[in-house]
């Protein structure tokens, strides 16, 4: 009988394995707040993370396709460009997005659990489709009734 070790450690370790990071390719990332807290309930805190999706001096030349910031957890759909690296591109945007957020609840600590998930987008898959299903996230939780409603997302293909 095989004994699986599902601990944080191993789970992270699961997740890089396999992981590369392919110049002018689009991936989408999923990020968790730790211990899954809904700390973007706070529309000031998601607006913290939504500029830092778009900041040029976190991103690099990477460029931000599609985001959702649900409550607990952030989908981002991002091409790389030629210089950024898919870890450090993550390191730095969790990095810089937990210090600001920390920064204004007046806290400390991790923000995000670690590791993340991620999806290499495959020549065959259309981005605007990969935009379409990560922008419709609120609408599958219930949180709203129309795309439109939820204030924490955006999609360069508006």
């Amino acid at each position: 009988m095989l004994s699986m070790d599902h601990s944080a450690e191993s789970g992270n370790k699961a997740l890089r394995l396999g992981r590369v990071s392919l110049s002018q390719h689009a991936y989408h990332l999923t990020f968790t707040v730790s211990d899954r807290a809904p700390v973007f309930n706070d529309l000031r805190l998601g607006r913290i993370v939504a500029q830092c999706l778009n900041s040029p001096a976190l991103i690099g030349d990477a460029s931000t396709l599609a985001w959702v910031l649900m409550p607990d957890h952030l989908h981002w759909l991002v091409q790389l460009g030629d210089q950024v690296i898919l870890d450090k591109l993550v390191r730095r945007m969790k990095s810089e997005s937990a210090r600001l957020v920390n920064q204004q609840r007046g806290r400390a600590g991790a923000l995000w659990q670690p590791g993340y998930y991620d999806h290499l987008i495959r020549d065959d898959e259309n981005l605007r489709d990969v935009a379409r299903y990560i922008v419709a996230n609120p609408l599958r939780a219930g949180l709203v009734r129309r795309v439109g409603d939820y204030p924490l997302w955006d999609a360069i293909w508006l």
